[in-house]
């Protein structure tokens, strides 16, 4: 098994951070960030309606790359991470829930 943390007082992450948590914040954020081709993409789609496959891959292509260059850059994986690590900081200081996404109302 490789180590969680490559250098010494870097915060140990979790498999689920790793792979889970962290990937999810650069998907959101790259969204916005390729946000033009995600309209343009969503615009074609809407426009064309079932031969979508067919008439948007120019529109699918650019977005792939688009977001594709976000997730294969390190230097933005280590924005997200430290992005996340900060919101795990703040939750743990106060303990108190940042988002209240799943509330249990009956």
């Amino acid at each position: 098994m490789e180590p969680v943390c490559s250098t010494a007082g870097e915060p140990k992450l979790r498999h689920v951070e790793k792979d889970i948590l962290i990937p999810k914040i650069m998907k959101d954020k790259a969204k916005e960030l390729c946000s033009e081709q995600v309209k343009d993409f969503t615009k074609c789609c809407k426009e064309t309606g079932f031969l979508m496959v067919v008439k948007c891959r120019k529109e699918n292509k650019l977005l792939k790359e688009c977001l594709t260059s976000y997730y294969t850059d390190p230097a933005f994986y280590e924005e997200c991470k430290a992005e996340y690590l900060k919101t795990r900081e703040e939750y743990r200081a106060t303990k108190s829930p940042l988002h209240q996404e799943h509330s249990t109302s009956t």
